[in-house]
């Protein structure tokens, strides 16, 4: 409170304020024992004023109370915040205890998983918001710029070409309100790009109207070709939840697609049964044997030969292997659905080992296709997207 105010040596709202107009997140830090909001930080949060939409909130170390506790505390805060930020939208609240250390109480365990994951991906895309807000920045930007100038041309246009040049700027700025009007509605243009009217009113005292250039309407057309045409056309290149995964792999060139997500299961109390049950323990290279391990080394020759794009067999190329091996369409179907591990309807390294070894036990050793892949054949690093396995 007022101890660090005074401690601090400098302003801290101002220091915030510089931070904020900058960040592309804003993230506001309570303890689910402590909600308090305290003088400083209240002057903190009013300072950020015109960025609600990049404030989130943390409700930290809520595994320190119970169920009942924690709805409680959670409305308790959003009270709070209700009546410190004037924003019409509930502020987004992430809830759990956001540490390594395992939870100290369970009862929201799964709760608290699913938190952390949401907040992992909004940070993970965060790089794509902030650029969408550069792009819209810049749209407000160009909005303005066109009704500002307008609203010069309108002046220059008004103003006599020899005598009473004085006063009739002065008859222009006092009816302003008007002037602003006519623009408006001659140009259909938005009240909300236009300048604050009793500021602009004063700064146009300092000027001279008939020393304005006149309106050019090609330079307008610039203008509205950036807003209908390049933007657009920028934005498509960002990438999108609704890229294929080829597209989005074009996008980001030889940026990884994937977005790693912690996976601390004991955190949550997902501790490995198979050790929990067996007095010996689990063995320690169990989750690292991989029966195709030969196989992928003898095949990656084979599978570099075949020009993979960022180490990924496109759908097509795939398909052209497959045919070759002479099995039917049905069994090609069964054999790329068990492949393809990741679901993304693209082949890496490890995914095309699997289906080479499927062709290869049905074609050489007549052994039927499986229903589901056995763990053994299923690639380490892919194991965690199989929730049920099965055998040959």
């Amino acid at each position: 409170g007022e101890k660090q105010r005074t401690n601090r040596g400098y302003d801290f709202t101002k220091v915030v304020s510089w931070f904020a107009d900058r960040a592309d997140l804003i993230i506001l830090l309570f303890d689910a024992h402590k909600l308090d909001i305290s003088d400083e930080l209240k002057a903190t949060i009013d300072v950020l004023k015109g960025h609600e939409d990049k404030i989130r909130c943390i409700l930290n170390k809520a595994d320190q109370i119970n169920r009942q506790q924690l709805m409680r505390v959670y409305g308790a805060l959003l009270w709070s915040l209700g009546k410190t930020i004037n924003s019409p939208e509930v502020l987004r609240v992430y809830v759990g205890s956001f540490w390594s250390e395992p939870l100290q109480t369970l009862d929201n365990a799964e709760l608290f998983e699913q938190e952390e994951s949401d907040l992992m991906r909004d940070l993970a895309i965060l790089p794509r918001q902030s650029a969408v807000r550069k792009i819209n920045e810049l749209v407000k930007r160009i909005r303005k710029v066109k009704t500002l100038a307008y609203i010069v041309g309108h002046l220059k246009a008004q103003m006599p070409a020899v005598m009473g040049k004085d006063k009739k700027q002065q008859k222009l700025i006092a009816n302003m309100p008007n002037e602003f009007r006519t623009i408006m509605k001659k140009h259909n243009l938005s009240p909300g790009d236009f300048p604050e009217i009793n500021t602009f009113s004063e700064k146009l005292k300092e000027s001279k109207f008939s020393e304005f250039h006149s309106l050019k309407m090609e330079q307008i057309q610039l203008l509205e070709d950036c807003l209908t045409s390049h933007l657009p056309r920028l934005m498509e290149e960002l990438p999108s939840e609704k890229d294929s995964p080829e597209t989005l792999r074009a996008k980001l060139g030889d940026a990884s697609v994937d977005v790693p997500l912690p996976t601390r299961a004991n955190k949550f109390g997902k501790q490995s049964m198979t050790s929990q049950s067996n007095p010996f323990g689990a063995a320690e290279e169990e989750e690292e044997y991989w029966a195709l391990e030969e196989s992928a080394e003898r095949l990656k020759d084979s599978f570099e030969g075949l020009n993979p794009q960022q180490g990924f067999l496109s759908p097509q190329t795939a398909k052209e292997v497959l045919l070759k091996t002479g099995l039917e369409k049905d069994q090609l179907r069964q054999i790329w659905t068990l492949s393809d591990i990741d679901r993304d309807g693209y082949l890496d390294h490890h995914e095309y080992v699997v289906a080479m070894f499927l062709c290869d036990a049905v074609i050489q050793k007549g052994r039927p296709i499986p229903a589901e892949l056995p763990m053994s054949v299923i690639p380490p690093s892919k194991r965690s997207l199989k929730t049920n396995v099965g055998g040959f």
